[in-house]
């Protein structure tokens, strides 16, 4: 009954996932399409719609610090107010790495023909695969040498390689723009892909286990504010400046961070001039003689857990960035892009990234005694039942609302398992190749996504009568994905860390 009470305590969730739901079903015409704007009639946004995403933004990053529960262990004051010194700048430059990953959306539309849907989708796979190979040389590095360096090449990398996009897209050389986009955003990746490891390296030895989860609600806002700077900054960059600064602004901000991590940043808390300690998660590989790169790797995919997760990743890999990146493509050519969820993407993705970490947080550490299996099986459920919603309604504005709540449940997911289990069931001492692994398999489900859809989605000249059923394949492909990922979560449901002893702090 106690649990079942404090489940009620989050019913204010309700408010923010519905009200999407509302605002596009309002547009709706009887017919349950976009009605046609009447003679003299303004659609420019008015003040509350431009105001309202901030609020709802506001409201969900309100809603997650008021029902976080507090995991009291032990911790000093002193210690904690460092800890927040060392993950707040952290966060923010993976926020803006995301800024710099998911500006080329922003930019595709803007370039038009030069770069359709095909060119966008050899892009994005070569970037993706590139991102997801990489952990197999990133993770080790980062294992080696810590993720405060590593986090650092992060910034530094994607910020050269963002202001060489700028450059190219200034100077206008649009010839051969696939292949110079491809190469670029392949280093850029690269880049970007020691960002993820290196977030969850230099947090595993500051947050026990047990507040692992809970802590992953508040790094999600982070991360999720990144979406919003992509998107709906990205919007505003090229509304108001030329097209190139979609790219060096987030370079330029990626060296200020660069700067932050250096003078902020510690690998544990020894480091920063405290005691460090246990925090309960696997000692696997820990003990006995060092083990080369590759003993690791074998020794990681001999883990039951760790191989059904990384497969589960994949899933998610697959299904978060066919939302992501392509519905705001599908309501475009499609007329459907003057619904409110898709004239404010950035924000409602935002929303949907931290409510998703909240949700997956809280009922991981409430619930499920931080076990991380039960959490993505209840968001693959999720995903499985809107998939197949989402197939027989993408042609009316429900499909805006309806990929905000399947963004959130596996963003969720994501969440819970990369930037959580991966830290529970990797160890300290392996913690950049377990999340290599597994993050690697979730940029190799986005590329084999991205090539599919390079041969099975419309190009921009498909004729007006066809638009809506030429994009069917997208939307059936996401249900058995989603299915396969539910039924591999109900594999890990009792899954767990296996500590060598309590830790305590």
């Amino acid at each position: 009954m106690p649990r079942l009470t404090s489940l009620f305590a989050y019913l204010p969730l309700l408010a923010v996932v519905v009200l999407p739901f509302a605002l596009d079903l309002g547009t709706l015409a009887a017919d349950g399409s976009t009605p046609v704007p009447k003679p003299g009639v303004s659609d420019k946004p008015t003040m509350l719609e431009n105001l309202l995403p901030i609020a709802i933004l506001l409201a969900a990053i309100g809603l997650v610090f008021w029902r976080l529960p507090k995991i009291d262990l032990g911790h000093s004051k002193a210690y904690l107010r460092r800890r927040l010194k060392n993950w707040l700048p952290l966060g923010l430059t993976y926020s803006f790495l995301y800024m710099a990953r998911y500006n080329l959306s922003v930019a595709k539309k803007e370039f038009g023909a030069v770069m359709d849907n095909d060119d966008f989708s050899i892009i994005f796979m070569v970037g993706t695969i590139t991102y997801g190979v990489s952990f197999i040389i990133n993770g080790p590095l980062t294992d080696k040498y810590g993720g405060r360096r590593t986090i650092i090449i992060a910034a530094i990398g994607a910020a050269i390689a963002n202001l060489a996009m700028g450059v190219v897209t200034l100077t206008g050389a649009t010839d051969n723009l696939t292949v110079t986009f491809s190469l670029l955003y392949a280093v850029n990746m690269y880049f970007q892909s020691f960002g993820a490891v290196a977030i969850v390296k230099v947090n595993a030895p500051w947050f026990h286990v047990r507040e692992r989860g809970t802590f992953g609600a508040i790094f999600g806002i982070l991360i999720s504010l990144g979406i919003y700077f992509a998107y709906d900054w990205g919007k505003i960059i090229v509304d108001n400046l030329p097209l190139a600064w979609v790219f060096m602004l987030p370079a330029l901000i990626l060296f200020v961070f660069a700067f932050l991590d250096i003078l902020w940043v510690r690998n544990t808390p020894s480091d920063a001039g405290f005691e460090n300690f246990d925090p309960g998660d696997s000692r696997i590989g820990e003990d006995g003689p060092r083990l080369n790169v590759w003993q690791v790797f074998k020794l990681m995919f001999s883990q039951r857990v760790i191989v059904i997760i990384s497969m589960i990743e994949f899933c998610s890999g697959f299904l978060r960035q066919s939302i992501m990146q392509y519905m705001p493509f599908y309501a475009k050519q499609t007329g459907l892009h003057d619904g409110f969820v898709f004239q404010h993407w950035g924000v409602f993705l935002c929303c949907a990234g931290i409510l998703g970490g909240m949700f997956a947080g809280v009922i991981s550490d409430r619930f499920f005694d931080s076990r991380r299996g039960p959490v993505a099986a209840v968001l693959y459920g999720i995903m499985v039942v809107g998939g197949i919603v989402t197939l027989f309604t993408y042609e009316t504005s429900l499909i805006g609302p309806m990929c905000i709540l399947m963004s959130m449940a596996v963003i969720g997911v994501h969440g819970m398992l990369s930037g959580t289990a991966s830290m529970d069931f990797g160890g300290r001492k392996n913690t950049g190749i377990a999340v290599g692994i597994i993050d690697g398999f979730v940029y190799l489900g986005t590329g084999t996504m991205a090539l599919i859809n390079a041969f099975v989605l419309p190009s921009e000249a498909t004729p007006d009568a066809a638009i809506h059923s030429s994009w069917e394949p997208l939307f059936i492909s996401m249900i058995p994905v989603a299915l396969v990922g539910f039924l591999l979560a109900t594999r890990v449901w009792n899954a767990r860390a296996r500590p060598k002893a309590a830790g305590g702090h």
